[in-house]
């Protein structure tokens, strides 16, 4: 059988972390926490359900995850977040694959998994969804270490799966702001590191054009009130985003 190691980065977690845990039972062999010295009783939630916990002070999400996967006993790796939960038809995904018997050699090295964001207390079935690398094998894939934003480079062949995670990222409106804040400062001083660099245009630029991609052309129109403030805020954070680089850039 394939054994999985589920890890996770958190911060702060409490009021997510138990219902993350709770959709991972009976698919991990184990879980991975790298807890960046939380205040609250993530620690405490993640301890007694039998957690790996690495307190580690936090570097960039890329550094941390990677960090996470480093500790992991078994090859294959499930990268999930806090906020985030496996779907019962995921879950049922996965339970097949570690039922698969190790003799059984792996035609690929990674898979994406379709997400979906839960925002303002509904679903975002179009302009919330996407596709990230989440379950892979370490010996040949790698996260990208970058502040924000991370990905997964993959050497090897790329396979699917259908089950969603579903992303309960924003509290409300005021946490949602304050992690646009907090992110786009993050992806500025990584955009410096990689000496991107904006003309002031691309402020008023992106956000009309991003706009137009969410609520349009992936259909936030159809998400209702939710799709539209998402869409709006996707926006929102790309004009931010850029603002800042070139704020960054004149210094």
């Amino acid at each position: 059988m394939k054994a999985i190691s589920v890890v996770i980065i958190t911060r702060n977690e409490e009021a997510n972390i138990q219902r993350c845990l709770d959709s991972i039972t009976g698919i991990a062999s184990e879980i991975v926490v790298v807890d960046s010295f939380s205040t609250d009783k993530t620690v405490e939630i993640c301890e007694a359900f039998g957690c790996r916990i690495f307190l580690r002070e936090f570097t960039g999400y890329g550094c941390q995850k990677q960090f996470a996967v480093d500790q992991a006993k078994n090859d294959w790796v499930l990268s999930i977040d806090a906020d985030e939960v496996v779907s019962p038809g995921l879950w049922a995904e996965l339970k097949k694959f570690t039922a698969t018997s190790t003799e059984v050699k792996d035609t690929v090295d990674g898979y994406y998994i379709p997400f979906m964001l839960n925002y303002m207390g509904s679903p975002l079935r179009h302009c919330g969804t996407g596709r990230n690398l989440r379950l892979f094998n370490r010996k040949t894939c790698s996260f990208t270490l970058v502040p924000v934003h991370e990905s997964i480079n993959i050497t090897g062949i790329p396979g699917r799966l259908k089950g969603k995670i579903i992303h309960y990222s924003y509290r409300d409106m005021s946490h949602h702001l304050e992690k646009i804040n907090y992110y786009t400062s993050l992806a500025a001083v990584g955009n410096k590191k990689q000496g991107k660099r904006f003309h002031c245009f691309f402020v008023a630029f992106k956000f009309p054009v991003t706009f137009f991609i969410y609520y349009f052309l992936r259909l936030g129109i159809i998400d209702g009130y939710p799709g539209f403030m998402w869409s709006f805020l996707a926006a929102f954070y790309t004009s931010v985003k850029t603002a800042k680089t070139i704020e960054l850039q004149r210094l």
